[in-house]
């Protein structure tokens, strides 16, 4: 009767009323984990009830599921804990003696298959991927991880790996009934097709490897033959796009089968050319992480093979890409960048560099023997957005290639600095002639676009760069000569808050020997700056938060600069910091609160003299700041 009731207050959406049952479910059987062998009455009573939690896992409502979850998650690791390494053999060189089995793995067999079943059946998705456009007018794919759903799925995917290493031939039995289910049409749809991909891609590693491939094998066939046998380019679209992210989730099986990787790929490319609705994202996704796992393959000359497969694909590029958006190029460019990082022969790897940037460079060289002609080409949409896609491709490839990198930013950098001043001034002459809120408008947003991506790039390479003094000698100099001078002259609506966090990434990475350059970038940037926030605490929070990225790089890795400023030049980069303290912004309030630890951290270790100085002046009036801080309601944090 109980029970009942339970289930006619869930179809009634009494949610509220299931919640509290399902919690108390959850305990009761979390308690009932200890004393489960105490007598004959409380296994009964054990198993009901958690014939129930199952009875009630299978209820739609997400939130009432999650808290079963939870209880499924307790349950299946700590059984995994007690034995976790029972089952290491393959499956050929196992007995069917069930004796080796635990004993309370025993008792929940029956339990536990039926969660299995409902895990395979409501996997959650693994990734949430948004087409937006951005404030720049792009459009763009954002990778969301840290929402709901995903957690959802990172939990769903460690109970099922649990309960896979407890069970592996359950799950690949459930898994493997589903599937057919799916060929013979009893089963079959998109969410039931989804669902059981997901599950199948989120227990990779949880089986020996021998049974690992011959269970892949199967579904691999499966979903081909599923795929033959379905008709409309929507239906096949959606099994291709499972057969992907199998795939891809088994980079331990296409690392040990170099022929079904190569076809794996080959096969991806094709799946580039078709234009169907997320078919080209999901082949170019699913290429960068085969890229990522596997890549040490593609650089290497595998046996009957003439050469590394990397130098067939660079062969090929223009033909691969064709077909693909913009975005989808730079995965793509990202993808073959990890493969050539992997290159153990700097010979080798320089020469794949240079053919793997090949067809961007020439659209480059193109674009800047015209500029040399007349630099009024450089405001014309199409050349910049060229532009702008040349230089996403670069810092996909630089994050990709890492220190390596540096082959080709010497090829373009001072090419990269005069269309970054040039494009500078186009924005001031724009906003002088129409005043601040032409940056509204789509061009000149891409042509700031051009400006942070040109930043974004120098800084992911500093960040990367390996020889120190080469970023010295050869890349700071026009650095100041054009980014920090324009920074300068700007006006405040077209100065780049991305500047200053490059800067940051710089003195991170170079430490003190930047030391004597550091009075220039402050005569370049710290007062602008400073001139712009200081109004109140909104305005230019991107500039706010960096400027104080920036300060606090400074203080921690240069603090002897700060002890050389004179007088004045000091007690401007003190009320700054007390400015930071104010915000109601928590970033940059806790911003502020740092530089002033690691400010006085550093006092306690500098010259005797300097700090008394320092004591002597600011000791009264910093405490003031810190006790007003305090006190004021505002600020919460």
């Amino acid at each position: 009767m109980i029970f009942r009731y339970i289930l006619f207050a869930i179809r009634e959406r009494k949610v509220k009323l299931q919640h509290k049952i399902t919690v108390f479910q959850g305990n009761a059987a979390n308690t009932a984990i200890q004393l489960i062998f105490s007598s004959l009455y409380k296994k009964l009573t054990s198993i009901l009830s958690l014939q129930y939690l199952v009875l009630t896992s299978e209820v739609e409502e997400v939130e009432i599921f999650k808290i079963c979850l939870e209880y499924w998650n307790i349950l299946s690791a700590e059984l995994y804990r007690e034995v976790p390494y029972q089952q290491i053999a393959p499956s050929y060189l196992r007995t069917g003696n069930s004796n080796n089995v635990p004993t309370r793995r025993q008792f929940y067999s029956v339990i536990l298959s039926k969660v299995r079943r409902i895990m395979i059946s409501r996997m959650a998705r693994p990734e949430e991927v948004l087409v937006v456009e951005n404030e720049r007018g792009e459009v763009v794919r954002e990778f969301m991880k840290d929402t709901d759903a995903i957690n959802l799925y990172k939990n769903m995917r460690e109970t099922l790996v649990y309960l896979t290493h407890l069970d592996y031939v359950d799950t690949e039995s459930i898994m493997t009934e589903k599937l057919a289910n799916q060929v013979n049409n009893t089963e079959w749809s998109w969410k039931n097709l989804n669902t059981l991909c997901w599950a199948i891609g989120s227990i990779s590693g949880a089986m020996v490897e021998d049974d690992e491939k011959r269970f892949l094998v199967t579904v691999i066939k499966e979903l081909l033959g599923l795929c033959e046998q379905k008709r409309g380019k929507d239906n096949k679209a959606i099994i291709a796009s499972n057969i992907m992210y199998v795939v891809g989730q088994y980079p331990r099986f296409l690392r040990a089968h170099w022929k079904f990787l190569k076809t794996v790929v080959n096969k991806l490319f094709e799946f580039m050319h078709e234009t169907h609705e997320g078919v080209q994202d999901m082949a170019c996704d699913t290429f960068i992480k085969i890229a990522q796992k596997c890549r040490r393959h593609f650089v290497t000359v595998q046996l009957g093979e003439s050469q590394a497969f990397v130098d067939e694909i660079l062969t090929n590029i223009n033909g691969i890409i064709c077909h693909l958006e913009p975005h989808q190029v730079h995965t793509f460019y990202e993808a073959v960048g990890n493969m050539i990082a992997a290159s153990v022969d700097n010979v080798q790897q320089t020469k794949l560099i240079e053919k793997y940037m090949q067809l961007p460079n020439d659209v480059w060289n193109t674009i800047i023997s015209e500029a040399k002609k007349s630099v009024d080409c450089l405001k014309d949409p199409e050349v910049v957005s060229n532009i702008l896609n040349i230089l996403k491709t670069n810092i996909r490839a630089s994050k990709a290639l890492g220190a390596p990198y540096v082959h080709q930013l010497t090829k373009i950098y001072e090419d990269i600095l005069h269309i970054y001043k040039v494009t500078s001034e186009n924005i001031n002459q724009a906003i002088r002639m129409n005043g601040p809120m032409v940056v509204k408008q789509r061009l000149i947003k891409s042509m700031i676009a051009v400006k942070e991506d040109t930043l974004m790039l120098i800084g992911s390479f500093f960040s990367k760069a390996s020889n120190i003094q080469q970023v010295l000698d050869q890349f700071l100099t026009p650095l100041y000569t054009f980014v920090l001078a324009d920074y300068r002259d700007c006006h405040p609506e077209a100065r780049e808050s991305e500047v200053l966090n490059m800067l940051a990434i710089l003195i991170n990475k170079v430490e003190d020997r930047i030391t004597p350059r550091i009075p220039e970038i402050f005569d370049l940037t710290f007062e602008h700056t400073l001139h712009m926030i200081d109004k109140n605490f909104e305005d230019y929070p991107d500039h706010r938060k960096n400027f104080y990225i920036l300060l606090q790089s400074v203080t921690n890795v240069c603090f002897s600069a700060l002890l050389a400023l004179n007088a004045t030049q000091f007690k401007l980069v003190y009320d700054s910091i007390m400015w930071a303290l104010k915000h109601t912004m928590r970033t940059i309030s806790e911003l502020g609160l740092e530089i002033l630890q690691i400010m006085l951290r550093k006092f306690q270790t500098c010259d005797p003299q300097a700090a008394q100085t320092f004591y002597q002046i600011y000791y009264l009036e910093t405490m003031q700041h810190i006790f007003a801080v305090v006190a004021e309601c505002s600020h919460t944090s």
